[in-house]
């Protein structure tokens, strides 16, 4: 996706009905493959369960933050390696109050999947970074389909419940 303006989409999520103020950056505003995953994204109502291996994009956290402030709940499964490095996202997650797991073994936790609502799959090459959207050949598959969808619900919970930190062994 080229760099763009998303900030009118983030304001009318903030503040729906309000019209959005011009944003005064010199970026074009418009209909990117970004602002239609942020779409996607904040047609949440109820849930957001992400299982991602790298989070650094600032304007996906900021739609992520707006649908925790709006009262959906929000979990997010991340690779502990990944979510300490510089322009990392996960810190201002759970800074917001966002509940966040991650593995604790040599491996990576390399899935790269959002689920809106327990309805839509949201999943690919994508990680959710500056990098990869501006600059690499990715996808994205957006999936309503329940069969599928409840495959990936099931993987994340059950990595949800293995990553809990009662489950940690330190020796």
């Amino acid at each position: 996706s080229r760099p763009c303006c998303i900030e009118a989409l983030l304001a009318e999520a903030a503040e729906p009905g309000t019209p959005a103020r011009p944003c005064p950056c010199p970026l074009p505003s418009g209909d990117t493959a970004l602002s239609r995953l942020v779409r996607r994204l904040l047609s949440a109502r109820r849930s957001l369960d992400l299982c991602l291996f790298s989070f650094s994009c600032p304007q996906l956290a900021r739609a992520v933050q707006l649908l925790h402030r709006r009262g959906v709940r929000v979990r997010v499964v991340t690779d502990a390696q990944y979510m300490g490095m510089h322009g990392s996202q996960i810190g201002r997650l759970r800074h917001a109050g966002i509940q966040v797991r991650h593995d604790q073994h040599s491996g990576y936790m390399h899935h790269k999947f959002a689920i809106v609502d327990r309805r839509m799959l949201i999943t690919g090459s994508l990680n959710w970074t500056t990098q990869a959207i501006q600059s690499n050949r990715e996808n994205v598959l957006v999936v309503e389909d329940a069969e599928y969808v409840k495959a990936f619900q099931d993987e994340f919970e059950r990595i949800w419940e293995e990553y809990d930190p009662a489950n940690y062994r330190f020796f």
